[in-house]
């Protein structure tokens, strides 16, 4: 759980090299770090606020491990990947990773978004710690509800979409610019607080994830559609309603 404290973060990879630069990037940003080189450590490690784990760990597998935390945990998960996994490698993260990174990257970047991935995290547990309001604003929007003070997406049919901090702030950036094209640079922008090269395949990845978990058909989206050479658009009307309004129905 997040504390009013200095945020404990774990960073997990096998070189020593890349343990200690990583480390002293976020001591000198405020954070105390632990640093890992395995499993067996980063799961002795206690009072955890984040993860940094290495996608291709010697003699274990990063992401399954990655896996396993997010059984037990819902703290935020950055994982570091090498420029020759592949894409459908670092897409299928969706199952435990909130944000990711390819090395090598820059370390001014690598806290910023440790910082996006922690700035999120508390301010959902701050929501979830609040009373529940009778007027919430809701937003429907194809056969969706969002509510945006509880963090909840949920389906006509009953269902709770699970969504990590990330889409989650990539469909709140969609609902406030319906019918708009949306551009790379603004979309991480509005997700993670601050602008990115135009390599940074960071936005796709996600909007990927958010397909998979919205969309009838992500194979053939109907509500994010991309828009080439420029981004993407939430082709999609929504409304705003109350949630009182919505209990006396």
């Amino acid at each position: 759980m997040m504390s009013s404290q200095v945020s404990h973060i774990v960073v997990v990879d096998d070189e020593q090299e890349v343990r200690d630069v990583l480390a002293d990037a976020l001591t000198q940003v405020g954070y105390n770090v632990t640093k890992a080189s395995n499993g067996d450590q980063l799961r002795a490690a206690s009072d955890i606020d984040l993860a940094v784990i290495d996608l291709r760990l010697n003699n274990e597998d990063g992401l399954q491990l990655a896996r396993q935390l997010r059984e037990s945990s819902d703290i935020p998960i950055m994982m570091l990947t090498g420029k020759g996994d592949a894409t459908d490698l670092i897409i299928g993260l969706e199952v435990a990773a909130d944000d990711y990174m390819m090395k090598p990257f820059n370390l001014r970047e690598f806290t910023a978004r440790v910082n996006a991935l922690l700035r999120r995290s508390k301010k959902s547990q701050a929501i979830e710690s609040k009373p529940v309001e009778s007027d919430e604003t809701l937003y429907q929007f194809s056969n969706w509800t969002l509510n945006l003070s509880r963090r909840q997406l949920i389906h006509t049919n009953g269902y709770q979409a699970d969504l990590t901090y990330g889409e989650f702030s990539l469909l709140e950036a969609f609902i406030s610019s319906p019918q708009r094209v949306l551009t790379r640079e603004q979309l991480m922008e509005k997700t993670h607080g601050f602008d990115s090269d135009s390599m940074d395949r960071t936005i796709d990845v996600l909007v990927v994830r958010l397909r998979r978990k919205i969309e009838p058909n992500p194979r053939i989206p109907s509500l994010i559609k991309t828009e080439r050479g420029l981004g993407y658009r939430f082709d999609c009307s929504v409304v705003q309603v109350m949630n009182s309004a919505l209990s006396d129905q």
